[in-house]
């Protein structure tokens, strides 16, 4: 099958599909005659373990590792262990720091409880004086992969 067919079948982005074969996450299709690439069920397989590793948030160096595990079934699996640990420790991580920016929002959101002129606004007062006061290099306390990002605490595709 030719990468639309591929990404038909996976419900995948071509864009993404391009992106985990450059990552290395996907081998390389042979080509066609014509120079196009051919995938196989193969492919298909490895895909879908990729997508799904990356719904449970899963970094592309973490799903590289389990790949090579899948790809090697006789190696013993304590560093796939090891490593689900982490992800379950980061994640837990993650809760917590989301939780304290569902309680800052909370508070933020009672400074205005009335609708007003926007000079009159608490909320947009508030957030005036607090990045006045607060030094920009310490403004960095946003948790990650908040808004439906991907690009949580590593680097990975934004195509998704």
């Amino acid at each position: 099958m030719k990468i639309g067919e591929l990404a038909l079948a996976a419900q995948t982005q071509v864009e993404t599909i391009r992106y985990y074969e450059r990552e290395g996450l996907l081998p390389q299709a042979p080509r066609s005659e014509g120079n196009y690439r051919i995938y196989g069920p193969g492919h298909v397989e490895r895909l879908a373990f990729v997508r799904h590793c990356r719904s449970l948030d899963m970094t592309l160096d973490e799903i590289r590792v389990l790949l090579r595990f899948k790809d090697e079934p006789q190696a013993e699996c304590g560093e796939v262990n090891a490593l689900l640990n982490e992800h379950i420790g980061h994640v837990a991580t993650r809760i917590r720091e989301l939780r304290q920016l569902e309680k800052q929002l909370k508070a933020l959101r009672e400074q205005c409880v009335d609708v007003r002129e926007a000079e009159h606004c608490g909320i947009l007062n508030e957030l005036v004086q607090a990045s006045s006061a607060t030094d920009v290099r310490s403004a960095s306390a946003h948790v990650t992969g908040s808004h439906g990002t991907r690009n949580r605490r590593r680097h990975s595709s934004t195509l998704e």
